[in-house]
């Protein structure tokens, strides 16, 4: 459906758990957050049913999120559940990684059709200070066994001056011989994430050309389902891009909603505005019902964010693992 700015709603990112097995930064404290009780989280059942009905309005694709999704129990199973949803096309992920290789057999059967894994730095040490976990192997090995899986693999980094400002190069080049595509997204004022200091995408853009050389806007097929431009660089098997929410705001193209773990649908990440759904759902709620609350929220759905510093009462208050990332 589209929205009243005509932007085309079609892409659900759909948070599973609040619940992460890392402790990055900017998203969390070390103690972690106070979790959500189990009672509060929707079920996969009522996950399958909310996008069933955002099918009906013409949703199709749906993003897994979390906190860290694999730590919910069964995703495989929900993956499988949202692949028989007709109108949805596309299932896909994003996870830290550390689980992944051991659930990939059964994700990949339930037809996981691409993974993004975050991936901030490939400094042991500084993967530790900025996760509080030793974990980094892990992650390398989640994105090579995912390539020989046959997914298609992103890997996401949240670029800083404390914890990475001179690993992005290096970071990068894991695209060189690799079929994969390095992602380097703006850090968002959002909970944790004031603290730090950004690189904005023209920073991370000039520090690669300083290593590589000129890159060249990439002309081929549509390589994802959200806002990232992606470049090339000479003798890269994959591609570099970029999510510029801050710098090159994209707002007027977003074509998103959010749904969180307690199945609040968000319609913005900045802002507090949305719907829930938890109670409808668990109320017996049919399909039909559930597509018009849907669809009446998407009209509301704002016209942009202004985390320029707009001090709004409505602004988003949760950390990115209590939203869904």
């Amino acid at each position: 459906m589209t929205d009243r700015t005509g932007r085309e709603i079609d892409y659900l990112r759909v948070s599973v758990t609040d619940r992460c097995n890392l402790r990055c930064v900017y998203c969390m404290p070390a103690q972690g957050v106070e979790a959500v009780p189990y009672d509060q989280l929707l079920t996969l059942e009522e996950i399958a049913r909310i996008c069933a009905a955002a099918a009906r309005l013409g949703i199709s694709r749906v993003k897994l999120t979390g906190g860290e999704p694999l730590v919910r129990k069964g995703c495989p199973r929900l993956v499988g559940m949202l692949k028989a949803i007709p109108g949805i096309r596309e299932v896909t992920m994003t996870t830290n990684g550390v689980l992944l290789p051991r659930l990939l057999p059964q994700l990949t059967a339930a037809g996981l059709d691409a993974v993004n894994i975050s991936l901030d730095t490939l400094d042991p040490a500084r993967f530790e200070a900025l996760t509080r976990s030793p974990m980094e192997g892990s992650v390398r090995e989640a994105i090579d066994q995912a390539l020989a899986a046959g997914l298609r693999v992103k890997v996401n980094c949240v670029a800083t001056e404390e914890y990475n400002g001179e690993d992005l190069a290096e970071l990068a080049g894991l695209a060189r011989e690799r079929r994969l595509d390095v992602r380097f997204i703006e850090l968002m004022p959002i909970g944790l994430g004031r603290s730090l200091t950004p690189v904005s995408n023209d920073q991370v853009k000039a520090r690669l050309e300083a290593v590589y050389g000129p890159m060249a806007p990439y002309r081929g097929r549509r390589r994802g389902n959200g806002p990232a431009v992606y470049w090339e660089l000479p003798g890269f098997a994959g591609k570099v891009g970029f999510i510029s929410a801050i710098s090159h705001e994209f707002c007027g193209s977003c074509n998103r909603v959010r749904l969180t773990s307690t199945g609040f649908l968000k319609l913005c990440l900045h802002y507090r505005d949305g719907v829930p759904l938890r109670e409808l759902a668990r109320e017996g709620a049919g399909e039909e019902a559930l597509a018009e609350v849907i669809r009446q929220a998407i009209l509301q759905k704002p016209l942009h964010h202004d985390f320029g510093g707009c001090q709004a009462p409505n602004l988003e208050r949760h950390t990115m693992a209590q939203i869904g990332g």
